[in-house]
């Protein structure tokens, strides 16, 4: 290729602006992490360090280093300083002149160098200004002011940075600044590529078409060409040449016999390599791209129906229920995010059963290698522009000029992924009531909202994205129609929901039978992390949930009172600290159970479920159900089922004493199941049992027959008997679930007498089959102390039937030690 990179990442200085001691840093990171490095502050995340840093983003900080150029890089056409994020005021100067200021985290910046630097040694500068006084200067010009969560910063919109860092009621205060990707001198000749956009043709069902529009960047009147080459698992495919008119390219590939790209648990994730290079008039390649590409089609279907307006996503003309959840930032600080950490919360996630990620507004726009995972794992991504629960200077036209740029190049980064289904505008600003007749300084006008988020954003990607869908934010619920913010739950016929009355509005679990909306995008209970997690943030003398440190890192205002009044009303008061963190985590899980498995059973009227949230930013109590070290939390192991593509679940009514069973089917063709059923009392006693096939209909829900237990609920009561249920298919058990008739405190449990034995595995592994001799609700193995990564957990144990779960400790262990320090515990030991 004629050009050449030369990396500017790696070892830098830091400096705190005013003072002389230089500090070592590394590129791409940020302030907080390299004070950390060195030692130069506490680790915010432990106790109640995170307070005593907020002096850190009310400095400004500058990042500097020396370079080499050489002559071969200064003699070529164009040379390029390429910064791909900063973060977020700042100002570059290169040899002591100013080359430009920057202002938004969420773009890439590009600025011509070649008469700025010189051959040899050069010195790079960037001052970083305090967001907070680059957020007060702007209040002067437009005052804004809203609610906040505890501890967060005021009036993080009128500063495009991601909005999180300046807390939130899962987020600590963290706004940092820095060079927060890589930054590089880019030479070129003659031309090189731009943007590509790769449009499907699904018209026949033998072949798709690919247009390929390719964008040059030229600085000569050379005859350039450009090629794309298609291969799928190593094997060329087609190869198409044409030449360059003007700045554009245009490539045409047909695809015979497609292997099609299908979400999670629906087929192959099927992923072709695209190669677009661009060629001189000698045929030397100049340039080349690489992307991988799923051939599908994939969209948001909003039509008349007979409940008002469907709300679902269809993928190659297979509508879909789309089970998954909302994720954050999995870092408080961006810059220590991994590939390895983004593969094992993504991973978890798919084995859990989900197809569908939302990103979240309040964040920022992933890195490549996220989106690569989605690809790889089939989630489809709802992903929001980073708008959310606040008013906008809409009226700023800078603001608006600058916005525009940001969604335009991340649009254009991302619409080639197989995963992208959906952009959305925003989060909760209409329907929090920030958009207003009259803009104030707690609102923005409705008009520009409108000619914002229907208007400008739709239009754009019309032309960047013509075949994605767009919905301008969410919750939705119909186009020029103000959102009542007064009634989150009222949009049951159309659109998409936030349904909080479970947890903010205080309504018991069985709320959740009660929703009929289209989409639930948003809902959640939380929890506190397990012991071992807790332990990383925690004195021994701090281990109670009502202590400063525990209060600290809880950031909903309501938190621990809510998590503990529903903990009243389902569980009997847990006995110790540590059966606290347990049961707020099984609490959590029965309240997402209640949710999803209703939302399923309500197919094709329902066609979605999004748990706020997957993952955590930093340690402590939260909606999410996998912690910030990546530790499964009960719901996660309780989502694996409730969102199996195929699964048993029941409704009871006490009244008529009924049970009705349903069989809810993910699969693209029908399956004869086996339904077994097993009525026991609380001593495992068997009162009844019975069987029955059912024929699961693909993309449905199917109600099985009907059970009667009226005459055993009169015997009996309904604090004494329990209901296993066990779905079969092609005669392997693939579901399981348990029926309660009364609420988990009022079972009078007797000790299940638990036993397990233990055998090791490869990868210094084990498998451990626990068994109960009476019924076991809730089963988890734990180690104090340590973390685990299990098989499975939270389970109920049937008296008389093993279970096999394999554990991988987070550090070895021989079998004897392991065998000593291994704890199977139940609901019964928490109180």
């Amino acid at each position: 290729m004629v050009s050449m990179m030369t990396s500017l990442n790696g070892e830098w200085n830091l400096q705190k602006s005013g003072s002389r001691e230089i500090i070592p840093a590394t590129v791409p990171g940020c302030v907080h992490s390299d004070l950390l490095a060195a030692k130069k502050i506490d680790d915010p995340f432990v106790g109640d360090n995170e307070e005593k840093l907020r002096w850190i983003y009310k400095e400004s900080w500058i990042y500097s280093r020396e370079f080499e150029v050489d002559r071969g890089s200064l003699n070529c056409d164009r040379l390029l300083l390429c910064c791909d994020g900063l973060d977020t005021v700042a100002k570059i100067y290169i040899n002591g002149k100013l080359l430009a200021e920057t202002d938004n985290m969420f773009r890439k910046w590009e600025f011509d160098v070649k008469g700025v630097v010189q051959p040899g040694k050069n010195e790079i500068r960037l001052r970083f200004d305090s967001p907070l006084d680059y957020i007060q200067g702007k209040q002067k010009v437009r005052k804004i002011d809203y609610p906040y969560a505890p501890y967060q910063v005021p009036s993080g919109s009128l500063i495009r940075k991601e909005p999180c860092s300046f807390g939130w009621d899962w987020a600590p205060c963290l706004a940092t600044c820095g060079i927060w990707k890589p930054i590089c001198l880019l030479a070129f000749n003659t031309a090189r590529l731009g943007e590509i956009m790769i449009l499907q043709d699904h018209t026949s069902q033998k072949n798709v078409k690919l247009k390929i529009n390719v964008g040059v960047e030229k600085i000569s009147s050379a005859k350039l060409s450009i090629r794309a080459t298609l291969a799928f698992n190593g094997t060329t495919v087609c190869r198409e040449l044409q030449p360059v008119n003007g700045n554009r390219g245009e490539i045409s590939i047909d695809v015979k016999n497609p292997q099609l790209w299908w979400p999670r648990n629906m087929g192959r994730q099927n992923l072709y390599e695209l190669a677009v290079e661009i060629f001189d008039e000698r045929g030397e390649a100049i340039d080349c791209k690489r992307f991988r590409i799923g051939l599908r089609t994939l969209s948001l279907i909003r039509e008349k129906d007979r409940w008002g307006e469907s709300f679902y996503f269809q993928v190659n003309g297979v509508p879909f229920f789309a089970k998954g959840a909302n994720w954050i930032p999995a870092d408080a600080i961006a810059t220590r995010q991994t590939p390895e950490k983004y593969r094992q919360l993504l991973s978890s996630a798919a084995e859990a059963n989900m197809n569908m990620i939302r990103v979240w507004g309040g964040g920022f726009y992933e890195s490549d290698i996220f989106y690569d995972l989605c690809d790889e794992l089939g989630l489809c991504v709802w992903q929001d522009f980073m708008f959310a629960c606040a008013p906008y200077p809409l009226e700023d036209k800078e603001f608006v000029k600058n916005a525009m740029i940001e969604m335009e190049q991340n649009v254009s980064r991302l619409r080639n992924h197989a995963c992208i289904a959906l952009w959305c505008g925003n989060n909760e600003i209409e329907s929090c009531g920030y958009a207003a007749e009259k803009a104030d300084s707690g609102h923005m006008s409705l008009k520009l909202y409108r000619l914002f988020f229907e208007k400008m954003i739709p239009d754009m990607l019309a032309k960047l994205a013509p075949q994605h869908s767009y919905l301008s934010g969410s919750p939705y619920k119909e186009a020029g129609k103000h959102y009542n913010p007064d009634v989150w739950t009222d949009n049951q016929g159309r659109g998409d929901a936030h349904i909080w009355s479970v947890w903010h509005g205080r309504k018991p679990f069985e709320f959740y039978r009660t929703c009929e909306h289209r989409f639930a995008s948003e809902f959640g209970f939380q929890s506190f992390p397990e012991p071992a997690t807790v332990s990383t943030f925690t004195k021994p003398t701090e281990r109670n949930i009502t202590s400063y440190v525990m209060e600290h890192h809880q950031r909903s205002g309501i938190g621990n009172t809510v998590i503990m009044q529903y903990m009243l009303d389902w569980f009997r008061m847990p006995k110790d600290f540590n059966s606290t963190l347990w049961a707020s985590q099984i609490l959590q899980s029965l309240a997402m159970k209640y949710a999803c498995e209703h939302w399923r059973r309500l197919m094709p009227r329902s066609m979605g479920a999004l748990i706020w949230q997957l993952n955590d930013t930093w340690p402590g109590a939260s909606w999410s159900g996998i912690d910030y070290f990546g530790q499964w939390k009960a719901m996660h192991f309780s989502a694996r089922r409730f969102f199996a593509p195929l699964m048993v679940s029941a409704v009871e009514d006490l009244k008529s004493g009924k049970v009705q069973p349903h069989v809810t089917c993910d699969l693209l063709e029908p399956l004869k199941c086996k339904l077994l059923w097993k009525l026991t009392n609380l001593e495992g006693k068997l009162l009844r049992k019975g069987q029955q096939y059912v024929l699961a209909k693909a993309g449905k829900d199917t109600p099985a027959a009907e059970l009667n237990f009226k005459s055993e609920l009169e015997k009996n009561g309904p604090r004494n008997m329990l209901l296993w249920l066990e779905l079969s298919g092609k005669g392997q058990p693939v579901s399981e679930n348990l029926v309660l008739f009364a609420r988990p405190k009022h079972l009078e449990l007797p000790d299940p007498q638990i036993s397990f034995n233990v055998r090791a595995t490869e990868n210094c592994g084990f498998l451990v089959t626990v068994e109960s001799q009476k019924p076991a609700l809730w089963v988890w193995l734990e180690i104090v102390g340590m973390h685990l990564k299990c098989s499975d957990n939270f389970i109920n144990l049937e008296p008389g039937k093993p279970v096999q779960i394999t554990v991988s400790p987070s550090k070895p262990m021989k079998i004897g030690q392991f065998v000593r320090k291994l704890k199977v515990r139940s609901l019964f030991n928490t109180y």
